[in-house]
């Protein structure tokens, strides 16, 4: 991983780092999919069901997300190159950054790196993974690699629907605040391929999907909008969520809501996911919090967490998490036991109306709060940290960002008022002159976030 911008930070900054790092490796695709596969001889093991591969002609390998490239790599690497080369085929879409050369596993650039938004290249990449799972057979198994950032990552909209209609009810979704799970419910029924199209397109003996979560409580039918469960959601549910949010044409597509009209009507006729699909979580947020904890205990720290499954909005999680520390260091005696509070989930950011440009992520934005809230005389032995497990956060080239004294004393020096970098969600340029920007690049994983408070008195 690079260091972020910072030229120096301080114990605390350097020990929330290396904790935050620590959750972030453990989900790291590669090492989550050695613990789910094992060849032993010539029987596969999936999460502890044995195949023996005499039972199979074909291996297809097809997926979407930003931890495809990790996991697809690591099929190739535990079957070895013979059984690679000889039966396995495959294509899984992944940020173009992601890409590289696998032996039968193609890597598709379905968008650029940092624009979480479907592309004309990532529809095409679709279509060829659904022509694929229809033309196996009952004697092949196709093992689906699902991660964080597959609905974007699989655009195939229905017809009648453009992908720029498509990609514009996204933007007005996103931009209005919806959480991932009503973005999905409304993507799912715009889509052939998510909620459960991707099963009910294969004619494969047996179909395994592994899944690494970046959604709260891991619900299967929202995590990449589902491609391999059931929808539990409706046409319906999709239209209250627009209307929820204010949504109508021009700004959303009169085309979407002719979409769901016709699901409405037609609900009845979606067939259910074929019952040789199986659906495996192989990693999530709960697994980098623990191993957080873990380190941040090796460090010496108490822990305090406060769960995986936390979400709201990012400036009030970023006062929350501010707030905890100010009560933790003026309730303490001394000595004050230092303490590390943890935090995962995945906030929103709600855009605030202005002309002005600006740059930033739902991280930064959750830092900024906090340095808001924080006020003026920052503890040295306080940091407070928060980063996409992912290595993206926004449109930026950074993961989050986290503050502590130096980035506040910097900021100070260059009169940058952090209230009016936030007031407009302008937290990048803000972090990139005062310090505090964290950048990883992929990391080949996505478990949604992970936030870092040390408090050392």
């Amino acid at each position: 991983m690079v260091e972020p911008s910072a030229a120096a930070y301080t114990k605390s900054t350097h020990d929330a780092l290396r904790i935050w790092r620590a959750g972030v490796d453990a989900v790291g695709a590669e090492r989550l999919m050695g613990q789910a596969l094992l060849l032993t001889g010539s029987v596969l093991t999936v999460c502890g069901h044995t195949l023996p591969l005499a039972d199979w002609d074909r291996i297809a390998v097809v997926g979407a997300g930003k931890a495809g490239a990790g996991m697809a790599a690591a099929v190739e690497e535990v079957l070895g190159p013979a059984i690679t080369e000889q039966r396995v085929t495959g294509w899984v879409n992944v940020p173009a950054d992601c890409v590289r050369p696998l032996r039968r596993i193609h890597l598709h650039a379905a968008r650029p790196a940092g624009v979480n938004e479907p592309t004309l290249a990532g529809a095409e990449g679709a279509a060829q993974i659904l022509n694929i799972v229809s033309q196996l057979g009952p004697r092949d198994l196709c093992l689906v690699l699902i991660s964080g950032g597959g609905s974007a990552l699989l655009p195939a909209p229905v017809e009648g629907v453009s992908l720029a209609d498509k990609l514009a009810v996204t933007r007005f979704l996103m931009q209005s605040g919806a959480t991932i799970d009503e973005l999905n419910t409304v993507r799912k029924q715009l889509s052939r391929i998510k909620g459960g199209g991707l099963a009910r397109a294969s004619r494969a003996g047996r179909m395994i999907t592994l899944i690494i979560s970046d959604v709260v409580g891991d619900p299967l039918d929202v995590i990449a909008s589902g491609p391999t469960v059931d929808d539990r959601s409706t046409a319906a549910d999709a239209q209250r969520v627009l209307q929820k949010f204010g949504g109508r044409p021009p700004v959303v597509p009169e085309s979407i809501f002719r979409a769901l009209e016709r699901g409405r009507s037609s609900r009845g006729d979606v067939a259910a996911v074929p019952a040789a699909v199986e659906n495996h979580v192989i990693g999530n947020n709960a697994v980098a919090l623990a191993a957080a904890a873990a380190e941040a205990r090796t460090l010496g720290y108490a822990i305090e967490s406060l769960g995986a499954g936390n979400q709201g909005e990012a400036n009030a999680v970023g006062v929350d998490l501010a707030e905890r520390c100010l009560r933790f260091l003026q309730a303490s005696t001394s000595p004050v036991v230092p303490t590390c509070f943890l935090s995962g989930g995945e906030p929103v950011v709600q855009l605030a109306p202005t002309v002005q440009p600006r740059k930033g992520g739902r991280n930064q934005q959750v830092a900024l709060a906090a340095l808001c809230r924080l006020g003026p005389d920052l503890s040295g032995g306080l940091t407070i940290l928060s980063g996409g497990t992912d290595g993206e956060d926004g449109p930026t080239d950074a993961a989050g960002a986290f503050v502590d004294a130096g980035v506040q004393e910097r900021a100070r020096s260059l009169q940058l008022d952090p209230h009016e970098y936030l007031a407009i969600n302008n937290a990048y340029p803000f972090f990139e002159q005062a310090g505090g920007l964290i950048r990883t690049g992929p990391t080949h994983t996505n478990v949604m976030d992970l936030r870092v408070a040390i408090c050392r008195g």
